[in-house]
C-alpha cells in the first residue's frame, strides 16, 4: 500500500486525566495566579521585617527576656482567641475578612516603621503592636488559607497548598536578601515600610478574585448551625424529553451564621468529635515537640559532636530548605491525601531523624537530611489539605481556629521540652529518642485504630438478620439511622 492510499491518521483523544497530577495544576486558574503573585510579594515583605525584627527588639529592650516576652505577647492571641478568630471567618464574607485583616496588618507595619524612623518606639508601644498583630492574625491566617482554596476545585487544593509552600520559601530567600539591601541603604524602618506595602498589595488584589464556580452552594448542615454542600449543586440533569443535559441551576446564596461564642464552641465540639482531625492533631503535635526543631537540634549536633563550624550548619540548613521546596513540589501531585498518609510520612521522617542522630560525620548527615526534609514537607502539605478540606465548608474557619490554638500551644511548649531532652540525653540522644517517640506514638495509634475497626466490623457482622425478606419498619428505621454512623466509624482514618 502506497503512502497516498493509507487512511488518514486519527489523533488520539486527549485523556481527561492528563495534566491533573502536575504539581502546578492550580495555576491553570487565573485567580490562583493573581493570588500566588500577591502572596509572593507579601512573603517577601514579611521576611524583610522578620530579618530585622528580633535585632530591633533586642536593641530597644536590651534584654533577651523582654524580647522573648514580646514574642509571647504576639503568640498569646493565637492561644487564647484562635477559636473566636475561626468563628469570625465562618460568620463574615471571606474576601472582605481577608482584605480588612491584611489592611490592618499593613497599617500596623506602617505605624511601626514611623515609630522606628522617628526613634519613638519603646517597650510599651512594642508590646501593644505585638498584641494587635497577634490578634489580627487569628482572623487573617484562616481567612487567607481558605480564600486561596476557594479559588480552585477541591481536587486542586493539594496543588494550591503546595504552591503556597513554594511561594513562602521563595519569598523567604528573596526577602532576606532584600532586607540586607534596604536596611543598609535606608535603615531599619525600610523593612517595616516594605512589609506594609506588601500587605496593601494583597488587599488590592483580593476584590478582583473570583471563587471557583463549580463547587455548588452551601446550606446549613445541622439545626445548630454550620454549612454543607448541596448534594446536586453544579451537576447536570436532563432538561427535555429529547435528551441532553443542562447545568443545574445555582442554589440560593448561603445565609451565614452570626458571630457568637456558641459558634466557637460548636467548632471545638465538631473538632473533638472528628476522629480524623484528632488523629491529625496528635501526629502533628508529637512531631512538632520531638522533631522539626532542627534549628536547635541539628545546630547543636553539627557544632558539638560533629565538631563542625557555623558554615557547616549553614550547609545543613540549605539542604533542609531545598528539600522542603522539593517536597512541596512533589506534594502538589497529590489529589486526595489522608491522615493515614500523613502518619506514614511522619513516621518515616521520624525514623530518618533517629538515624541522622547517629551520623558519624557531616556528609552522612547531609545525605539523611535531604530525604528527611522532602518527606516532612509532603507530610505537612498532606496534613494541611486534610485539615482544610475534611470539615464542611461552613465549619472550616472554626476548625482552623481550633488548630491555631493547638498549634500555638505546642509551639510554645515544644522548644522548652526539647531543650530539657537535650540536657538529659545530649543532641544525639534527643534526635534518636525524639524520632523513636514519634514513630512509636504513630504506630500505637495505627494499631489501636486497626483493632477498633476490626472489632466493630465483627460486631456488625454478628447482628442477626430478620427472618425472611421482610424487614420490620422499626428495624429499617434503625438501620437507616445507623448506616451513616457505621460507615463513618468503619472507614479507615483519612
Amino acid at each position: 500500500m502506497t503512502s497516498s492510499s493509507r487512511p488518514p491518521l486519527i489523533p488520539r483523544p486527549r485523556s481527561p486525566e492528563r495534566g491533573t497530577r502536575t504539581p502546578w495544576r492550580s495555576l491553570r486558574h487565573r485567580a490562583m495566579r493573581w493570588w500566588s503573585a500577591a502572596n509572593l510579594v507579601s512573603n517577601v515583605g514579611t521576611w524583610m521585617q522578620l530579618t530585622v525584627q528580633n535585632l530591633l527588639v533586642l536593641h530597644i529592650t536590651g534584654s533577651a527576656a523582654t524580647t522573648g516576652l514580646s514574642l509571647a505577647v504576639q503568640a498569646a492571641p493565637g492561644l487564647l482567641m484562635g477559636l473566636f478568630g475561626g468563628a469570625v471567618v465562618d460568620a463574615w464574607p471571606r474576601r472582605l475578612t481577608a482584605a480588612v485583616s491584611q489592611a490592618v496588618l499593613g497599617l500596623v507595619a506602617f505605624v511601626t516603621a514611623a515609630l522606628v524612623a522617628f526613634d519613638l518606639l519603646n517597650v510599651a508601644s512594642l508590646m501593644a503592636l505585638a498584641a494587635v498583630t497577634g490578634l489580627v492574625a487569628t482572623v487573617d491566617a484562616p481567612a487567607c488559607a481558605l480564600l486561596g482554596n476557594d479559588l480552585v476545585p477541591p481536587s486542586d487544593v493539594p496543588s494550591a497548598i503546595a504552591l503556597g509552600s513554594v511561594v513562602s520559601s521563595a519569598g523567604r530567600l528573596i526577602g532576606v536578601a532584600c532586607a540586607g539591601v534596604a536596611v543598609g541603604a535606608l535603615g531599619t524602618a525600610a523593612a517595616y515600610a516594605a512589609n506594609g506595602l506588601s500587605f496593601l498589595c494583597v488587599t488590592a488584589v483580593i476584590p478582583f478574585l473570583r471563587p471557583y464556580a463549580g463547587g455548588g452552594g452551601l446550606r446549613p448542615y445541622a439545626p445548630g448551625g454550620g454549612l454543607r454542600p448541596y448534594a446536586g449543586g453544579g451537576g447536570l440533569r436532563p432538561h427535555a424529553p429529547g435528551g441532553g443535559a443542562t447545568a443545574a441551576p445555582d442554589p440560593p446564596a448561603p445565609r451565614r451564621e452570626r458571630f457568637s461564642g456558641a459558634g466557637a464552641r460548636d467548632g471545638l465540639a465538631f473538632f473533638a468529635g472528628r476522629p480524623r482531625l484528632v488523629a491529625l492533631t496528635v501526629i502533628t503535635a508529637v512531631s512538632a515537640v520531638f522533631g522539626r526543631n532542627y534549628g536547635l537540634t541539628l545546630a547543636v549536633l553539627v557544632t558539638g559532636p560533629l565538631a563542625g563550624s557555623s558554615q557547616d550548619f549553614g550547609a545543613v540548613a540549605t539542604v533542609l530548605a531545598v528539600g522542603g521546596i522539593a517536597g512541596a513540589v512533589l506534594a502538589g501531585r497529590m489529589r486526595r491525601p489522608s491522615v493515614r498518609m500523613v502518619g506514614a510520612l511522619a513516621a518515616a521522617g521520624a525514623l530518618l531523624q533517629a538515624v541522622a542522630g547517629l551520623s558519624p560525620g557531616l556528609v552522612p548527615l547531609l545525605v539523611l537530611v535531604a530525604p528527611m526534609a522532602v518527606v516532612e514537607s509532603v507530610s505537612d502539605t498532606a496534613g494541611a489539605t486534610v485539615l482544610q478540606t475534611d470539615p464542611p465548608p461552613g465549619m472550616r474557619g472554626r476548625v482552623l481556629g481550633v488548630w491555631r490554638t493547638a498549634q500555638t500551644a505546642w509551639g510554645l511548649a515544644g522548644p522548652p521540652l526539647l531543650g530539657l531532652l537535650m540536657e538529659w540525653a545530649g543532641p544525639r540522644g534527643a534526635l534518636v529518642a525524639g524520632g523513636l517517640i514519634i514513630a512509636a506514638v504513630i504506630g500505637a495509634g495505627t494499631l489501636v485504630h486497626a483493632r477498633r475497626t476490626a472489632s466493630r466490623r465483627t460486631a456488625f457482622r454478628r447482628v442477626p438478620a430478620p427472618p425472611g425478606d421482610v424487614v420490620p419498619v422499626e428495624t429499617a428505621a434503625v438501620d437507616r439511622a445507623a448506616k451513616p454512623v457505621l460507615s463513618e466509624d468503619l472507614s479507615p482514618i483519612g
